[in-house]
């Protein structure tokens, strides 16, 4: 069983199920793939991973989501969770939002809807895998 988790926080289930997709076919079993529809399932599931030892390493979270938004959960995160990365992927956010969270360490990057794969894939590599 995988001790690694990348976690996916969107709305939109297309957009959860073409993240979980593309993550999966460029990193296989090296991680386990998990997601949630809204920041409140999101921290829910990250305490349980966490409970199973397993460790999350990366969280992609979309910005505009109903009830909070993904830079407020990432914040939350961050609070509870220092040690877990995040990268936003957004379709639409506010500029002073977005320089906010980049400004604030919150995430190591923001990347635009639709998203090409080769961009969002080598962010997530850089975040999850270590350099050698």
């Amino acid at each position: 069983m995988n001790r690694s988790a990348i976690v996916c926080v969107d709305d939109e289930v297309i957009i959860l199920a073409a993240l979980k997709s593309e993550l999966r076919n460029a990193f296989g079993n090296q991680f386990q793939y998990e997601t949630a529809t809204s920041a409140a399932l999101a921290m829910e599931l990250i305490g349980e991973l966490q409970a199973d030892s397993i460790e999350v390493i990366l969280i992609l979270s979309d910005w505009l989501m109903p009830v909070m938004k993904g830079d407020e959960f990432l914040k939350q995160v961050r609070e509870r969770y220092p040690g877990i990365k995040a990268i936003l992927v957004t379709g639409n956010a506010d500029e002073r939002s977005l320089r906010s969270v980049l400004e604030d360490g919150l995430v190591r990057a923001v990347i635009s809807k639709p998203w090409k794969a080769v961009d969002l894939l080598t962010l997530v590599k850089e975040c999850c895998i270590p350099q050698t």
